[in-house]
């Protein structure tokens, strides 16, 4: 069982993440990991703070020569803004002149946080809720990313919309005909097309139509949400189980992509569409192609009863507005309660790019995961093992079990 964990604050010192659980012998790629925080921080739309930080990980343990130990790897990114926060962030003592905010912005955990957990400064709310505690997880995502791009697993997204400015449905009905990557080849090629653009989308005129929308947001000080689409190919059939409600990896990946900040529904496969379908519009007919099971299309998004189908994993995740805005909206001051407007924080307008690449970090880790518990050992080898036997036998099963004769 792997599993990660993250501490830090967002104008604290540095995120500290301790991944644990990963195989002996994985080669360990410092700048691949880097270059996935680095995604994480692009994107047209974001705030001021994108030019302050520049993140890369310091490498604490687990790893020696370039490959993994099998012991927990610690990893730490470095918050350099925190050099403007020492005041206000101090762990041993409170200066005194440090103002104490009492103005909480609807639609973060600033409400519910300092009720929950009897603050009272709002800033000790806002510290862990925030979302630079993804750059951890993209992170510890990425080090999954290592281990399944060690069996051709490729994990990537795009963005499909930006405050309601969609892309083109002939891209969406390719996606789950089965023959989008016929033009991208797996969906880490199809992410590196999407990188190519400020806001991740696939098509040009799309990108322009964004960009638009977006200036128009910052310009009324608003902000805008949006769709993403997260999708691993050359994921093998038979990860997860319906033996039990938390063993379907459907219930996994559902979960990850919804810890994601702001994301507010998960979608598998072209859920919402079948859900407005007759059953035969549905479901992905079953035929043999190159001897081994296949569908015609990928409406289920790679996954039946809870198991992995060998197509495909499509996820889509959707993401509501930022809720810090420049022109803020009522909220209640907790010094008077009275009304007021919310306070303002600075912020992006746009973090729907960003956000698919989060989307990436935790499909990844869901994946992995499921991937060691069905095919898990003590070294990379052992594991490498376990896979290739059991890809080798499947139509031979199949056959074995389906005969009649014995």
């Amino acid at each position: 069982m792997i599993r990660f964990l993250t501490a830090g604050e967002s104008h604290g010192k540095g995120l500290t993440i301790i991944v644990e659980g990963f195989p002996s012998n994985l080669p360990f790629d410092i700048d691949l990991i880097n270059q996935e925080l680095k995604r994480r921080q692009s994107g047209y739309g974001r705030g001021l703070r994108m030019k302050i930080e520049t993140d890369k990980i310091e490498l604490l343990s687990g790893v020696r020569f370039g490959k993994t130990l099998g012991s927990p790897i610690a990893m730490f990114i470095k918050n350099y803004d925190w050099e403007a926060w020492t005041e206000k962030m101090n762990q041993e003592l409170n200066p005194g002149n440090v103002e104490k905010i009492s103005v909480p912005r609807p639609g973060h955990a600033d409400l519910t946080g300092t009720q929950k957990y009897r603050f009272n400064d709002i800033r000790n709310s806002i510290e862990r809720s925030s979302a630079r505690e993804t750059a951890s997880r993209v992170a510890a995502g990425a080090v999954a990313k290592l281990l399944l791009d060690q069996f051709d697993i490729k994990v990537g997204s795009f963005v499909e919309s930006i405050g309601g400015e969609y892309a083109n449905p002939e891209l969406i009905n390719k996606l789950f005909s089965n023959v989008l990557f016929n033009e991208y080849g797996n969906a880490a090629e199809l992410s590196k097309k999407a990188d190519l653009s400020d806001v991740r989308v696939l098509n040009t005129s799309h990108e322009n139509a964004i960009i638009e929308k977006i200036k128009k947001a910052k310009k009324q000080g608003d902000t805008l949400g949006g769709t993403f689409f997260v999708i691993a190919t050359g994921v093998p059939y038979g990860l997860g189980s319906y033996m039990h409600y938390d063993k379907r990896i459907d219930t996994e990946i559902a979960a990850s992509i919804m810890s994601i900040n702001a994301v507010k529904g998960v979608e598998i496969g072209a859920a919402l569409l079948a859900a407005e379908s007759f059953g035969s519009e549905s479901h992905d007919e079953i035929i043999l192609k190159d001897n081994e099971f296949y569908r015609k299309t990928n409406r289920a998004g790679g996954i039946e009863g809870g198991i992995t189908t060998g197509l495909p994993i499509i996820v889509k995740g959707m993401m509501k507005p930022i809720a810090t805005l420049m022109s803020p909206i009522k909220s209640i001051d907790f010094k008077t309660f009275s009304e007021v407007e919310s306070r303002r924080e600075r912020s992006d307008f746009v973090a729907v790019p960003a956000c698919a690449v989060i989307g990436e970090a935790m499909l990844s880790w869901s994946l992995a995961k499921f991937f060691l518990d069905k095919f898990g050992g003590d070294s990379l080898e052992e594991i490498s093992d376990n896979y290739y036997n059991y890809l080798s036998k499947t139509i031979k099963i199949i056959e074995r079990n389906f005969k009649f004769n014995d």
